[in-house]
């Protein structure tokens, strides 16, 4: 029996579409996008038509319509007998390279995803998820349209995830804010919305996805002592909320002490600290923090970071490497 007849699973679904599998569970559950057939083994599988409607849902995100609007649009939709869409197309190696951290408020974020040189300049032109471009998004908070921004983000993150979303149209799009504020030396006003509509973004979408409480032990995420800058933290709760994971985010200028006593209360299995800027990148704290048992990960993340660290804390230069680290500390 062929796959297409066996019906798919998720992780199939998941690939062929390029549609991060906590997303294909929330279109099931919320509206009803969910497979139609069940394995001889008793197990829900998606059919051709599943994937078509799936296919469809998708093609209308990316145009815009709201992920309700474009559910009901889809399973209304006649569907003939089409062939199963084909794979997703592989990200590009370059993707690989680009780091967690653009811009957030008025300054930038981390730059390491600088270092991919003439295609990061090209970047506010590249095609992100579900189509959409990282230049349509500058251009409507250029334009201090906070629906368009809104609209466009939340489209990107039911389709494709937050870390795609981040790494190919968040990140490029303040790239292109930031450089026509360099040659202009305005644009604080634009900056400020679209961190604004991304935090908000985010938000919801951690919400969508968050676990319920399982007693499990959380992620800590906080930015460094006097540190403002934000978003990089709330994407990576949004992403792990993506994983089922559990996390507690302590914002902007967190003090050590609070961390000290957040760690003490909560026992996380990780703790991410975030420093964008060197005068906030002070490594001698953290040797402050304490030493739980069962043991928590130290994770520190951003060009902050300028001198040695303390023995046993891990230092990540990209979005992935921030969960891949993550990942590993949980049980």
């Amino acid at each position: 029996m062929s796959e297409e007849e066996a019906g798919y699973g998720i992780g199939a679904v998941s690939r062929l579409l390029g549609v991060p599998a906590p997303t294909l569970r929330t279109w099931n559950l919320r509206y009803g996008l969910g497979p139609s057939r069940r394995s001889a083994g008793g197990h829900r599988r998606y059919d051709a038509a599943d994937l078509r409607r799936l296919r469809e849902m998708k093609r209308l995100i990316a145009e815009g319509l709201p992920p309700a609007e474009a559910a009901r649009l889809a399973l209304a939709a006649p569907h003939p007998a089409l062939p199963a869409p084909p794979a997703a197309e592989p990200a590009p190696a370059s993707e690989e390279r680009e780091g967690p951290e653009g811009r957030d408020g008025a300054e930038r974020h981390e730059g390491a995803e600088r270092r991919d040189g003439a295609e990061r300049r090209d970047g506010a032109e590249r095609r992100g998820p579900g189509g959409s471009s990282a230049s349509a998004l500058a251009r409507a908070a250029f334009a201090l349209d906070s629906h368009a921004v809104t609209g466009l983000l939340e489209s990107a993150l039911a389709a494709h995830g937050v870390q795609r979303t981040w790494e190919r149209l968040v990140l490029p799009a303040f790239d292109a804010v930031c450089r026509r504020q360099d040659g202009s030396g305005a644009g604080i006003d634009v900056e400020h919305l679209l961190s604004d509509r991304v935090h908000a973004a985010l938000h919801r979408h951690a919400l969508q996805h968050a676990p319920g409480p399982g007693g499990r032990r959380p992620v800590l995420l906080a930015c460094a002592e006097e540190e403002q800058h934000t978003l990089p933290v709330h994407a990576l709760s949004a992403a792990l909320a993506e994983e089922g994971v559990e996390t507690r985010v302590l914002g902007a200028r967190t003090p050590y002490a609070a961390l000290a006593h957040a760690m003490r209360r909560l026992h996380p299995v990780a703790v991410f600290v975030w420093s964008q800027q060197e005068a906030t990148g002070a490594t001698a704290p953290l040797a402050t923090l304490p030493r739980l048992r069962p043991a928590a990960g130290l994770i520190v993340g951003g060009r902050g970071w300028q001198d040695a660290l303390p023995p046993g804390v891990i230092r990540v230069d990209t979005f992935r490497e921030a969960l891949s680290q993550i990942r590993r500390t949980l049980p």
